[in-house]
């Protein structure tokens, strides 16, 4: 591991950080202002376009889903969101800042964490090994800076009280290797480690695929305790009325661009449906997207 990799990390025995509006800002101006958000995206890929000047905004402490047929472009939106991708033309902007992310590892390092739908979680490594993946601490003096010892005790303490915080209490030994974990607790440890790190924003790719009842539920109630912990999340999922469960509002895609974006209070899954899939035009049901900010 590069001495670059192992600077600049959490300490163990301070909490890790909830997401804090930035400084100079007022609590009217950050309720306000959208977290993350992109005009006029294109991204082509020769002469095919996956993203035709699509807007996007996410705002402070809310889940906002997104939604669209196959083909849509939420993929492409996501992956250039999170710098797996670059946008051909188009802005993106974090907390009013334009920003360019030329990798993943970019995008982390401004606050924005993502969880695949393969979660990414290295099944043969414990609990504490996979939270802190990338982010290791070492052991204080010599042995950390010179012989490059983790401290493994650091880690498990800070793991265990993480996951306490999330409600995952069924699991409780640290040293379990993640290959022994149901679906839903893989799950929470792959949302544990995006948490715990993400400062700004949360991006999750159908966290409730694969998953039974029971385990696809306590996934939803985790996406609520993170953004009830002030962190926003964009949750892709085509399990609509999971979707709807959680979400304060509904981005939805259509041929490469945002055709509306909907409240589940005001809407139905049925609406949600028939604008995605064209049936009928967004204003014709009272819904619409937003004006340009």
């Amino acid at each position: 591991m590069s001495d670059q990799r192992a600077q600049g990390r959490t300490p163990a025995n301070h909490p890790i950080p909830s997401p804090q509006p930035p400084s100079g800002s007022t609590a009217d101006e950050d309720s306000s202002r959208p977290v993350l958000q992109a005009r006029g995206l294109v991204r082509t890929y020769g002469k095919v376009v996956a993203l035709d000047h699509a807007d996007f905004e996410l705002m402070p402490r809310e889940v906002l889903g997104v939604i669209g047929d196959n083909g849509a472009g939420k993929s492409t939106l996501i992956k250039c969101l999170s710098g797996a991708e670059t946008p051909t033309r188009g802005q993106i902007l974090l907390e009013g800042t334009p920003v360019h992310f030329g990798s993943p590892m970019e995008a982390r390092a401004a606050g924005i964490e993502t969880v695949y739908q393969n979660l990414a979680v290295c099944p043969a490594l414990d609990i504490a090994s996979n939270l802190y993946l990338g982010r290791e601490i070492r052991r204080a003096g010599i042995l950390g800076t010179l012989l490059r010892m983790l401290d493994h005790g650091a880690m498990r303490r800070e793991s265990e009280r993480l996951l306490t915080d999330l409600g995952l209490l069924t699991i409780q030994n640290m040293r379990q290797a993640v290959e022994t974990l149901s679906g839903g607790q893989r799950q929470g440890v792959a949302v544990a480690r995006a948490a715990a790190f993400g400062s700004r924003v949360l991006i999750m790719d159908e966290p409730t695929a694969a998953l039974g009842v029971r385990e696809g539920g306590r996934v939803l109630q985790l996406i609520r305790d993170v953004r009830d912990r002030g962190l926003p999340v964009i949750l892709i999922s085509h399990d609509i009325p999971h979707l709807f469960e959680v979400a304060d509002r509904v981005h939805i895609m259509r041929l490469g661009k945002r055709v509306a974006v909907i409240s589940p209070k005001v809407h139905s899954m049925t609406d949600a449906v028939a604008i995605m899939t064209g049936a009928v035009r967004p204003e014709e049901i009272g819904a619409g997207a937003p004006p340009p900010a």
